[in-house]
């Protein structure tokens, strides 16, 4: 046998207290949301893991303080045949179908959302995949073709919210002088959303405060002598696997300053997807709000840059410490 063969298993026996079903029905959900599986009635089986065993026993522990048993324990495998038996009971393809069902029907309706109704939704559907993806141990070619699919459903929404998304383009980044782009007019789409609004912000506070703003119903509107950002073939937009954030925090070096780099991961999160940021989740839902009630740019561009200010000081003064 391989050593992942080898590899042993956490078991966790468990009486449930009988006289309080709401602890009882507390502890149940728990083990469910771990991703155990039962492999008879009060004994669940999970794969081995520091993190998991010590979740385990948190929980032995509360079940105990509510009257009822627990024993967490190690099993071994005696076979790789007993081991591959041990990892097909954790074989997700049925929650993974499951959330393609619903990824089907919502597309279904996506068309007819409202921008805030469309965030509500994505956030939804995000949870529910994380939900799924934190207990698929043993990722496959279901898991690909999942996170394929996933991928597929965030850029439709996306598509909805920012219609004319710039494609991504190869190329070096030129670095710039900000003196030279003083006084300048800049055009992007109309309708802002999280990349184009945090650009503007980026543009006025550190390239070119004087900076005045044209908004687009169309890429093609585009004044020649205005400076473009954010749609195809304009003079600023995705460059690489650079969110046109990115590209002008580069283009202007401004790539060094560490709270802008946190202000980037969280846009980079919410255009595109990336990492996680702790504070993505409330910009996009006072984004999201702001869009609804303000249909002028110039006005949505001031609110949002208040929000824009905050979030730059609270990353200066600690960086590193809203790393989700």
């Amino acid at each position: 046998m391989s050593s992942a063969d080898l590899a042993p298993w956490l078991l966790l026996v468990v009486s449930l207290p009988t006289p309080s079903a709401t602890a009882r029905m507390r502890i149940w959900r728990s083990i469910k949301s771990l991703g155990c599986m039962a492999l008879r009635d009060g004994a669940y089986l999970l794969p081995s893991g520091a993190d998991r065993e010590d979740t385990l026993f948190q929980l032995a522990q509360e079940c105990i303080r509510e009257g009822g048993s627990a024993w967490l324990m190690t099993v071994q495998p005696r076979a790789a045949a007993e081991a591959q038996a041990y990892r097909r009971l954790f074989e997700r393809s049925g929650d993974y179908a499951e959330l393609r069902q619903a990824w089907k029907s919502a597309n279904r309706t996506l068309g007819s959302l409202s921008a805030s109704e469309l965030m509500r939704l994505q956030r939804r559907l995000q949870r529910e995949f994380d939900a799924v993806r934190a207990i698929d141990f043993f990722p496959d070619e279901v898991t690909a073709e999942a996170d394929a699919e996933w991928l597929d459903m965030r850029q439709r929404i996306a598509g909805l919210l920012s219609p004319d998304e710039p494609h991504d383009s190869k190329g070096r980044i030129p670095r710039l002088q900000a003196s030279d782009y003083r006084g300048r007019v800049w055009a992007t789409r109309r309708r802002l959303w999280v990349d184009r609004v945090a650009s503007a912000w980026l543009i006025r506070r550190f390239i070119d405060p004087q900076a005045r703003f044209q908004w687009l119903a169309k890429p093609a509107d585009c004044p020649k002598k205005a400076l473009g950002f954010d749609f195809d073939g304009a003079s600023f937009t995705h460059v690489g696997d650079r969110v046109t954030f990115e590209t002008l925090m580069a283009s202007f070096g401004l790539d060094e300053d560490p709270a802008l780099a946190r202000l980037a991961a969280l846009v980079r999160q919410l255009d595109v997807g990336g990492d996680a940021v702790a504070e993505a989740a409330g910009f996009e839902a006072v984004m999201a709000g702001a869009r609804e009630r303000l249909a002028d740019d110039d006005a949505l561009l001031a609110e949002m840059s208040a929000v824009l200010d905050s979030l730059y000081a609270h990353f200066q003064r600690d960086p590193a410490r809203s790393r989700a």
